[in-house]
Parts: C-alpha cells; structure tokens; sequence
C-alpha cells in the first residue's frame, strides 16, 4: 500500500515539474492568472479536482 502511494507521488512530482520546465513563461503567466482568483474561485476548483481524482481512482481501481 505504501509502495503505491509513494509511487503515485512520485509521479505528481515528474508531471508537477514538468509543467514549468517545458514552458517556463506560460507556467508564469498561468500562476499570475491564478493568483487573481477569487479564495471561493480557488476552493471550488480544488474541490472540483478532488472529485474528478477520486472518480478516476475510483474508475482505475
């Protein structure tokens, strides 16, 4: 169980970072935008991530 967590993790790190290596400018300029949200903006969309990970986890388990 352990192993699979780590290994899920690892993977959001390799996908997370390269987000801004492959474009470093348009990673900037996305933070920027994101920056402007709105706290209830920001939550709803974390929210909304959160469901679609736990479907799809649900989905490929």
């Amino acid at each position: 169980m352990w192993q699979d967590a780590f290994t899920a993790f690892a993977l959001y790190l390799v996908i997370e970072g390269m987000i801004p290596f492959i474009g470093p400018n348009r990673f900037r300029q996305a933070v920027a935008q994101i920056a402007k949200l709105s706290d209830n903006h920001l939550r709803a969309t974390g929210l909304t991530v959160m469901i679609a990970g736990l479907v799809l986890l649900f989905i490929v388990r």
